[in-house]
């Protein structure tokens, strides 16, 4: 079963590279756009066929190894 998980930085933490991205836009005539935030999007296949099952070992490599929970959120999306 594929789980994906999105990483992203807390609100309170500074996002350089999202500033970056959005000066750049901005100077490419993006002009629309109030803030960027970029994160880590990952798609893990698991072998597990139960869903509540996949997502429970997805969330537990969040905590161990993907997210850095101190600044960083995660967010798992059952995707099959």
């Amino acid at each position: 079963m594929k789980v994906s998980a999105i990483i992203t930085l807390k609100k309170d933490v500074l996002d350089p590279q999202g500033k970056v991205i959005h000066q750049t836009l901005d100077g490419m005539g993006f002009k629309n756009i109030d803030e960027v935030r970029q994160g880590k999007y990952f798609e893990i296949d698991v072998k597990e066929n139960d869903p509540s099952k996949a997502k429970v070992i997805v969330e537990d490599m969040c905590k161990k190894l993907l997210a850095n929970l101190v600044i960083e959120n995660y967010k798992i999306i059952e995707t099959q």
